[in-house]
């Protein structure tokens, strides 16, 4: 069975990158090697993994990378860290326009 791998690095300048792969330890040697000089961790080497997540469909891998990509970099880094509270925390929406922020709801 084939597997995937949504992961989120850290670079050196404190910036993450959250990509998909089939093969871990190939992509991570890859964002730290200096071949591609047009990638996003090219200058921001060495990057460091500080999460990922195992798939057997790549479809819900995709869906899953697509989704976080969106989060904000503390979003990102309270999943990386286990900190399911907080990510709970920053995961509600503090628009004026969402259903809670109207008024008379509670």
């Amino acid at each position: 069975m084939k597997l995937y791998y949504v992961y989120i690095v850290e670079c050196n300048d404190k910036l993450l990158y959250t990509g998909i792969t089939n093969n871990i330890s190939r992509r991570l040697a890859e964002h730290n090697s200096d071949k591609n000089e047009n990638s996003f961790t090219y200058s921001r080497r060495p990057v460091e993994l500080i999460f990922h997540q195992e798939f057997n469909d790549a479809n819900q891998a995709i869906y899953f990378e697509k989704k976080i990509k969106k989060w904000s970099a503390q979003k990102k880094k309270a999943l990386a860290n286990g900190d399911y509270g907080l990510l709970q925390i920053l995961a509600e929406c503090r628009n004026a326009t969402h259903y809670k922020n109207k008024a008379g709801k509670e």
